[in-house]
């Protein structure tokens, strides 16, 4: 009776095409399988929402509010240094009102073309004052008449430098206004070359561009 137990269980064994120890072995290798499709780093695979979810809470940017004020910092120094950097080179972009124009770009191009008394204004003025001060009668006289002469000079080179300009910008801008133009053009001669804002394009002695 115990053999023909023994010889029932052999058949249903090779019936099913296994063996008993084949049988472990074949659930040991479908968890690897399962393992191996859950991630090959150890970690299941994101789903679509799981993914779509992190992009969002990415696109969200800074959580705290020491973040979201560092964030705004960085963007308003670089976008100040864009502007400085604008301003330096006449990029219309960040141009204050008063600079914008092909005609106030024009005059800027004049101006900084030649070499204007009123820009020597205010040297000239220190020097004066030391001879002023200095308590020598001599000395005193000296700054007293180099004050009237540069006075005169600055007076001259001035109305014939707003006579030009006007003359330029009609012939070259029929159809622009010259209204604005000579107090632009004088405020800019009364700084020095290097503190000019916008830097100025154009040498002394060189000629502006023939066209803007």
């Amino acid at each position: 009776m115990f053999r023909r137990k023994k010889s029932e269980g052999v058949a249903v064994a090779a019936q099913s095409g296994s063996t008993p120890g084949h049988a472990g072995s074949t659930g040991s290798t479908d968890g690897q399988v399962s393992g191996d499709r859950a991630g090959g780093k150890g970690r299941p695979t994101p789903t679509r929402r799981e993914a779509e979810a992190a992009a969002r809470a990415r696109a969200k940017g800074p959580q705290s509010r020491k973040e979201a004020a560092k964030l705004l910092r960085e963007r308003r120094a670089a976008e100040n240094v864009k502007m400085r950097q604008g301003l330096k080179t006449g990029d219309e972009r960040y141009l204050p009102a008063r600079d914008q124009g092909k005609v106030r770009r024009f005059v800027r191009d004049f101006v900084d073309s030649r070499l204007c008394m009123a820009e020597l204004l205010l040297p000239i003025l220190l020097v004066i004052m030391v001879l002023t001060y200095s308590g020598n009668p001599t000395l005193q006289g000296y700054g007293n008449g180099l004050w009237s002469a540069i006075l005169l000079l600055v007076v001259v080179d001035t109305g014939y430098l707003i006579w030009k300009i006007k003359r330029e910008v009609r012939t070259r801008f029929p159809d622009e206004s010259t209204k604005g133009v000579a107090f632009y053009a004088v405020l800019r001669t009364l700084q020095l070359r290097f503190m000019r804002m916008p830097k100025p394009n154009v040498k002394l002695g060189q000629k502006p561009p023939a066209r803007y």
